[in-house]
């Protein structure tokens, strides 16, 4: 223990030369730290300084295409001009205010000269910008409606009626409003019934307007002795009445359910009295109905 002890004891000289050794390693150190950190710090503000440069690059090619684009006018309806489409015309907000203000009002502008009375635009700036006004083609063409009229006097002084049930597809796009959609729609619920029995049955028929069904009642008409297949509503089964295209499910029961109770129906107005009877469509039931 004691031969072990002697290895920590030092002298003075020793301490000394400890304490120096220590020194110097501690300023190595320090030495090798701050060349370190100068070498970082210096590629950080290199770093830094390459990044800024490219953002300005950056900067500077925005700025050129900035000076080399030019707003091109396209032509536009000046009812629906924006703050922002004002702006790039050069109006100013006073002008585009006055547009806004007129619109509100559910007016519209229908010439270069109304959109001056107006806004109160300059005489130059219209001058600028009324070659690209873009209006309506009804506004252009204003006698279109009314040369529409005269044409339309001189095809129903030739109008010949023809029976609905014998009318073509073709028959029934010379009505104007009827397309080949709504013909076809037409042809399909004649199908369903097997054959119209009143032309009133027209106005029921989806995407028939009250103005077309006008027209066609001066070009169409049912021949009163026309082969109407009816139903006998006394004996019908619930699914026979539910066939109908008037009726439905629900209804075909109620007829059902009525009859059981009351016996027999007599008249269509017995039919009536039914909850949830199409009244409006009472007139064309009857004719298709038979009550023996």
């Amino acid at each position: 223990m004691k031969h072990l002890k002697s290895y920590f004891l030092f002298s003075r000289e020793h301490r000394s030369g400890i304490f120096l050794l220590i020194l110097l390693i501690i300023g190595v150190q320090v030495f090798i730290f701050c060349i370190k950190d100068n070498s970082f710090v210096s590629e950080s503000i290199h770093e830094k300084d390459k990044y800024w440069i490219s953002m300005q690059s950056q900067i500077d090619s925005i700025k050129d295409q900035s000076k080399e684009y030019k707003y091109t006018i396209q032509p536009f309806n000046p009812n629906f001009i924006s703050d922002y489409k004002g702006y790039q015309l050069g109006m100013s907000s006073d002008e585009i205010d006055r547009l806004h203000e007129f619109r509100k009002l559910n007016k519209f502008v229908n010439s270069a000269e109304e959109f001056q009375k107006v806004t109160n635009v300059s005489v130059e700036l219209l001058a600028k910008i009324k070659p690209y006004f873009k209006f309506p083609d009804w506004i252009n063409n204003k006698k279109t409606k009314s040369n529409f009229v005269n044409f339309e006097k001189k095809v129903m002084e030739k109008i010949i009626p023809v029976d609905i049930n014998m009318a073509s597809k073709e028959d029934l796009m010379k009505v104007y409003g009827i397309g080949d959609k709504i013909s076809d729609i037409i042809i399909s619920e004649k199908m369903k019934f097997g054959s119209f029995a009143s032309i009133d049955q027209l106005q029921f028929v989806w995407g028939v307007s009250p103005e077309v069904f006008e027209s066609c009642k001066k070009r169409f008409f049912v021949n009163e002795n026309e082969d109407v297949k009816k139903v006998k509503i006394n004996v019908a089964s619930m699914k026979e009445l539910a066939r109908f295209p008037y009726f439905n499910y629900s209804f075909a029961k109620e007829i059902v359910t009525y009859r059981s109770m009351n016996g027999n129906f007599k008249n269509v107005e017995d039919l009536a009295k039914i909850n949830n009877c199409p009244l409006e469509k009472l007139k064309i039931i009857a004719l298709y109905l038979s009550f023996d």
